[in-house]
């Protein structure tokens, strides 16, 4: 298995422009929150528990998130049960509205997304390597902590394998 500088230094490879980056932080986290809303129907009751394909998909990445790094997997578990909270509550919704608001997500999602991916001037990186649809996620929850100050370790080795964050404007001129 790869480690976490591993997949987040191949993600960073298809993401060094900083408007790009910036799309995804929007991008990113619609797609996640529809994908978790799609699959909030419909609920199974096992051993009392009323459970979605949207419960399980969580629980699989959680724990995919935890073996690749303990701290961003905390992480990415409490951003993915916020996420679970509000598609539990949206399925509720007539499944008009809810299928809308799904859709509508996901949609918009990417578009923000390929507009980032012209300012890159590259193709997702989930083109060449379909894990880039797991390590988005994290890579956007990274570059929030990088932004912070956090995991310098991890951002130090992302630029030395991928490069540095770049304005795009500099490569224009």
């Amino acid at each position: 298995m790869k480690t976490l500088n591993d997949q987040l230094s191949n993600y960073a490879a298809y993401h060094r422009d900083r408007r790009n980056i910036l799309t995804h932080f929007v991008g990113i986290p619609m797609i996640v929150l529809a994908v978790v809303v799609l699959l909030a129907r419909p609920a199974f009751e096992v051993a009392g528990l009323s459970l979605t394909p949207a419960t399980l998909a969580v629980i699989i990445a959680t724990l995919y998130y935890l073996r690749l790094d303990l701290r961003y997997g905390v992480a990415m578990g409490l951003l993915l049960a916020a996420c679970l909270a509000f598609a539990n509550a949206t399925a509720g919704l007539s499944t008009g509205a809810w299928a809308t608001l799904g859709v509508g997500l996901f949609v918009v999602g990417w578009v923000i997304q390929f507009v980032g991916h012209i300012f890159e001037g590259r193709k997702p990186a989930f083109v060449d390597d379909i894990m880039g649809l797991i390590i988005g996620p994290l890579f956007v929850v990274a570059e929030f902590g990088f932004l912070l100050g956090l995991r310098r370790e991890v951002e130090a080795v992302i630029e030395s394998r991928s490069g540095a964050v770049h304005s795009g404007r500099a490569l224009a001129k």
